[in-house]
């Protein structure tokens, strides 16, 4: 059994489109329409927009549209039916369908309200508990007052074996499923954390997803170890609501300073992102226990353009690999190093010097001058060997590059500081790109990561392997368009946008362009904008998501009347291409061409009189008979 249609169109409408894009992609308002950066292809200017009240959103530059339930499928890779359950379950809607077909999207459903009472429940805990005082002795001496517990949600789990297995009642199934617990060699329930402070991991609406646990340290004087070492950090297992790779903890409480600021700032621990919150800097990120990837970067570039990487000196040496410069040429996005005091983490600095703190990120450098920099300010200059040396791994650095200026630009830096000649570094660096390189584990990983998600699964439908996304072709920019069909685009939109004043005052025949006369019937022929898109063909429908994000020409302030403005443009494009045609056909049929005269001779003083204020309606009225005469004698 499928959903019902009308339960289909109560979610469609309970759907806030701005909010469920806006925690993929930075939307700022525009008049009516919301824009920002494609999620769907690269691109610096902002093409994609958002209709909030027909819940449409439309890319100018790629032609990617659809409705909440399509951005669903697209970004989810999920097909329509699980689209409309997960929407479903975002707005409380209960769907009445059939159990099986349901099963997935109530049982994520199940896993994520689970993990919301779990991390109320270890949130609780931390405030209140007796056993959670060493703990909270320990957030205090970190700086961490009442107010950023309650803000990041930080909770602390009891050292029992069961206790929130056993408070919150939950099932094998589920407990096993989200990561909280698991069943032990006794066929017992066990907490996955024990004696742990708990970070909730969100996604970038909010809804905890998995959790992070820190042991606590020592207290001074103490020197009894426990049997087995734990690990300082011990982080959620991938579940059907959590991957790793896709997640970053923090965004949802930084997309709004990213937003604003245009740039966001990754680092490696949760502590580290509340420290940069503590000084101020609220646009900071972490990656859950994994190494900065593609998907990371595909991720932010849909919030902020510049990228800052803020790890101790040795991660971010670490990080700088060729696999960034072409993220940054694919995701159109500027990677930035901030520079730390050696030995110190954000966490600490934020602790000693939050001013310090702030100071790195606003003086952070580009990718390839840190690491450029690094080569070279721990070179052994005073000796023409040491010189040579340093240019020689300077070069390797520069190689790795993919843009020939840029390129330029540092052999030029590198020639002034090794006080070697600029042809010789030019000649050895085109000889180091010429060099083939030898794949690293992490490219080589990327590599087949990429091609498994290509692969399809076993038994896996045609339906469901076709992409949402835009292909390659449809990606390009289209040719521009005749300006003939501009009135007619206008006219499309007023329709859209004003139905009630445009629906009396336009008739088919005054679309030249044929793809908008079909528009504008199948819009005629419905009872609302989604049953038109709903049912028209795809091109149809294209242009109608299109026309629905953009704004009428002529805004409501201004004093002239839109619909008749554009009536008597159409009227006019409309006419004579008529005429045109008129003319054709007299002189295919000599005995008609008197007629043709004084029909043609009519019909352009009713053109005229149209700019005449006394007889312009009337004009109208006259010419818009003639052209609906002309298509039936057609």
């Amino acid at each position: 059994m499928a959903i019902p249609v009308d339960e289909v169109a109560q979610v469609r409408a309970a759907t806030d489109i701005v909010a469920l894009i806006g925690e993929q992609v930075a939307l700022r308002q525009q008049g009516r329409r919301f824009v920002g950066l494609c999620p769907f292809h690269a691109e610096k200017t902002p093409s994609f927009s958002v209709n909030a009240q027909e819940g449409l959103y439309y890319c100018f530059g790629c032609q990617a549209s659809g409705d909440a339930i399509s951005f669903v499928r697209a970004t989810e890779a999920v097909d329509f039916a699980d689209a409309v359950r997960r929407l479903a379950a975002r707005a409380g809607i209960t769907l009445h369908e059939d159990s099986a077909k349901g099963s997935e999207g109530a049982w994520r459903t199940e896993l994520l309200e689970a993990m919301e009472r779990a991390v109320a429940w270890y949130h609780e805990r931390l405030l209140s508990a007796l056993d959670a005082g060493p703990a909270r002795e320990y957030l205090r001496s970190r700086g961490y007052d009442g107010a950023v517990v309650r803000r990041f949600r930080l909770g602390w789990a009891p050292t029992d074996w069961d206790a929130l297995a056993s408070s919150l009642r939950l099932s094998e199934r589920v407990l096993t499923a989200t990561g909280l617990g698991f069943v032990n060699r006794r066929g017992r329930r066990q907490d996955a954390f024990r004696g742990r402070i708990i970070f909730p991991i969100c996604d970038p609406s909010g809804r905890p997803v998995a959790l992070g646990g820190r042991v606590l340290p020592p207290r001074p004087g103490r020197h009894d170890a426990p049997e087995r070492a734990e690990p300082k950090y011990k982080n959620s297992s991938e579940t059907a609501i959590y991957a790793k790779r896709r997640t970053l903890y923090g965004l949802n409480w930084a997309k709004r300073d990213v937003v604003a600021t245009g740039e966001v700032v990754v680092c490696e621990g949760y502590t580290d992102v509340i420290g940069f919150f503590q000084a101020g800097v609220e646009r900071a990120v972490a990656t859950c226990g994994t190494a900065l990837a593609e998907e990371h970067f595909r991720l932010l570039r849909n919030f902020g353009k510049r990228i800052v990487l803020a790890y101790d000196a040795d991660a971010a040496g670490e990080t700088a690999t060729a696999r960034v410069y072409e993220w940054e040429r694919r995701h159109e996005v500027d990677v930035a190093v901030a520079t730390l005091p050696p030995g110190t983490d954000p966490a600490d600095l934020a602790a000693r010097d939050p001013a310090a703190l702030a100071g790195a990120i606003a003086s952070s450098r580009p990718f390839l001058q840190f690491r450029l920099d690094r080569v070279l300010h721990g070179a052994d200059l005073t000796s023409a060997e040491g010189r040579a040396k340093a240019a020689e791994a300077a070069i390797a650095v520069i190689a790795e590059h993919p843009d020939d200026l840029v390129r330029d630009q540092y052999a030029m830096t590198v020639s002034d500081f090794c006080r070697i000649e600029p042809d010789v570094v030019r000649r050895r660096l085109e000889e180091a790109r010429r060099a083939p390189v030898a794949p690293t584990r992490a490219d080589r990983a990327d590599r087949a990561r990429r091609r498994d998600a290509r692969r399809p699964e076993a038994g896996q439908a045609d339906e469901e392997r076709r992409p949402t996304r835009p292909t390659p072709e449809r990606s390009a920019r289209p040719a521009r368009a005749d300006p003939s069909s501009r009135p007619g685009l206008e006219a499309l939109r007023l329709a859209v946008h004003r139905p009630e004043e445009a629906a009396e005052r336009m008739e088919p025949v005054l679309f030249g362009d044929e793809l908008q006369r079909r528009a504008f019937l199948t819009l005629c022929s419905s009872e609302s904008l989604h049953e038109a898109i709903d049912r028209a063909p795809a091109d149809v429908a294209d242009l109608l998501r299109r026309v629905a994000v953009e704004e009428p020409v002529v805004p409501d302030d201004v004093p002239v009347d839109p619909v008749e403005a554009v009536v008597s443009q159409l009227l006019r494009v409309a006419t004579r291409r008529a005429l045109a045609d008129l003319q054709v056909q007299a002189r295919t049929d000599p005995q008609g061409l008197d007629t043709a005269g004084e029909e043609s001779a009519r019909v352009r003083r009713w053109l005229e009189e149209l700019d005449d204020p006394s007889d312009g309606r009337e004009a109208a009225r006259r010419l818009l008979a003639w052209l609906v005469d002309r298509r039936r004698e057609d």
